[in-house]
C-alpha cells in the first residue's frame, strides 16, 4: 500500500523530493491533488511504500524538507 510522506507545494518540489527519494533506494510516485496536473502551483502528494515510511520520513528531515 502507498503511503503519503509529505505534500509539496509545487510540481517543482515534488520532482526534487521524488529525486532525493529515488537515489536513498526509495519507491516514490507523485499524485497531484487539483484536477489541472499541468499547473505547476498544485499541490502534489509524494508517496512511498508503506514499509519505506520511516526510511523516507529520515531523509525528508535530514534533508530539511
Amino acid at each position: 500500500m502507498w503511503t503519503v510522506v509529505y505534500m509539496a507545494q509545487s510540481k517543482d518540489i515534488a520532482t526534487r523530493l521524488q529525486e532525493l527519494l529515488k537515489n536513498e533506494g526509495i519507491l516514490v510516485k507523485l499524485r497531484p491533488i487539483s484536477k489541472n496536473p499541468e499547473n505547476n502551483d498544485n499541490y502534489y502528494e509524494v508517496l512511498v511504500p508503506e514499509a519505506e515510511v520511516e526510511e523516507a520520513h529520515s531523509v525528508i528531515i535530514e534533508k530539511g524538507f
